[in-house]
């Protein structure tokens, strides 16, 4: 049966493994929580009142120092996860490349402004850092995603405290040591070690100001809850996503198999903007879902460092590849038609081959995230259906259209309930340049990427004059 649980962690010790290989890699004992809070409260002030040049230093210190450690930290992505090292080297650019990017994201988005305001003086606008800020991070991309959430958090002032998910904590303590390698202190940009137990204590400790989160629905919605008594805190939640890919009239098949099945299973079909549903006209299925398996026989699934070098490696671990094999049967005995079967060759990794499965005459779909190599195929008839069934979800992180006239693709970007709408690319494809971010159970309207700084900062108006003047105009007695 399909489900959306997350595992426990409560134990004082948390250890990772290798995917690939299921041998342990790291292990370290839990963070007192407290403890971190007390020290980023201390520190945060010192922190805060850096120049604001100071601070965008010693952050692009801190990307030097990335780049001192690349071939650490990809071989460090690659064991832990189970990516191919070209995608972990690439995870590792991107961090390098956002740096620069946050920079100029916070000139733009948190730019200082004064308005003359004649008599009245000047109204000018300056931007504050909210304090202490957690972050909270997944596996998928160990260092890409909570980068774009610390780098940002740091140059507007706040004192960062760090939990990386308890599947990838040695990629989390290795860009934590660059950080403070850099000059930026172990008490403004801190690593804690834990749980889901671990990441509620930072969601409701007194001393947090906000939370920064990626992870399931399942996770954010229990954060949103947990705080929703509290407006004081500022809460960015990027979530799940059930993304469709909307292949239509197009007479390219090979590009659209190639961009089908980079959306669906690049990176063993664990990123949260991967394709989970393709969605095809009746009278291209036959050819293009031919097409598509074609491509998909060929990918090499294997360990991060072989060679020839693999196209996807294992999903994070054993219970993961348990749950996607039992959603597999789940959609067959519920009227889903195997396309090509999801495979798992050896019983004691968390190895699958790709899966893909028509579930067309499954007259109740799950709407659920299945984060893994499973791609669903809808067939429709006409380009409103398609339309209508990529809406046919509570998610809305990321959509495609492959093929179609500029004029489909309007019609697809206005009526696609989606913060990430693509035309001829993959789900997959973002840029740190511009916002990345969903709505529905997908987030919470606060859009990472170039828009982060918008989050990690809020507004501060100030009507102001050199001198006081002012006088009381109505409502006064007469002296005489």
């Amino acid at each position: 049966m399909i489900t959306e649980t997350d595992q426990e962690v409560t134990q004082s010790e948390i250890v990772s493994y290798e995917p690939a290989t299921g041998e342990e890699l790291w292990r370290g004992k839990t963070s007192d929580i407290d403890d971190l809070v007390d020290t980023a409260r201390r520190a945060w002030p010192g922190w805060a009142a850096q120049p604001l040049s100071n601070r965008m230093e010693l952050v692009r210190r801190y990307a030097n120092e990335v780049r001192k450690e690349h071939d650490k930290l990809v071989e460090t992505i690659c064991r832990e996860t189970g990516k191919p090292k070209w995608e972990a080297g690439e995870e590792v650019e991107a961090v390098v490349n956002q740096v620069e990017i946050s920079i100029r994201a916070y000139a733009e988005r948190t730019a200082q402004r004064k308005f003359d305001n004649a008599l009245q003086g000047t109204m000018a606008v300056r931007h504050k850092p909210h304090g202490v800020m957690a972050v909270l991070a997944p596996f998928n991309l160990p260092a890409e995603v909570p980068n774009a959430h610390i780098v940002p958090a740091l140059i507007a002032g706040n004192a960062v405290i760090f939990k990386p998910s308890e599947k990838a904590p040695a990629t989390g303590e290795l860009l934590a040591r660059c950080f403070n390698r850099a000059g930026i202190s172990a008490a403004v940009m801190q690593f804690a070690i834990g749980g889901p137990e671990q990441g509620m204590d930072l969601v409701a400790h007194e001393g947090i100001d906000g939370i920064l989160f990626t992870g399931s629905a399942h996770a954010g919605i229990t954060i949103n809850r947990k705080l929703a008594a509290r407006p004081d805190k500022i809460v960015t939640l990027q979530m799940s996503g059930n993304n469709p890919l909307v292949v239509w009239d197009t007479p390219k098949l090979t590009d659209a198999a190639a961009l089908v099945v980079r959306s669906a299973f690049t990176g063993a079909g664990q990123r949260s903007t991967s394709a989970r549903r393709l969605i095809v006209s009746t009278s291209m299925y036959e050819s293009l879902i031919a097409e598509v398996k074609k491509l998909a026989d060929r990918l090499i699934f294997g360990k991060p460092f072989d060679e020839p070098s693999p196209f996807m490696g294992p999903v994070i671990d054993n219970q993961a590849a348990d749950g996607l094999t039992e959603s597999f049967l789940y959609l067959l005995s519920h009227g889903g038609k195997a396309i090509k079967h999801l495979v798992r060759p050896d019983e004691s990794l968390p190895f699958l081959t790709p899966g893909i499965i028509d579930v067309t005459a499954i007259k109740d779909r799950p709407d659920v995230e299945l984060l893994g190599p499973i791609l669903q195929v809808i067939k429709v008839e006409d380009f409103d259906e398609a339309i209508s069934e990529a809406n046919n979800t509570r998610f809305g992180l990321a959509a495609a259209l492959v093929g179609g006239s500029p004029q489909d693709y309007n019609r697809f970007w206005a009526n696609v309930r989606c913060g990430i709408v693509n035309w001829n690319r993959p789900t997959i494809d973002l840029s740190a340049a511009a916002p990345a971010g969903g709505v529905g159970l997908s987030g919470n309207h606060r859009p990472a990427g170039y828009y982060s700084a918008d989050y990690c900062a809020y507004p501060v108006s100030s009507a102001e004059m050199e001198q006081p003047r002012a006088a009381v105009g109505v409502g006064l007695r007469d002296d005489g």
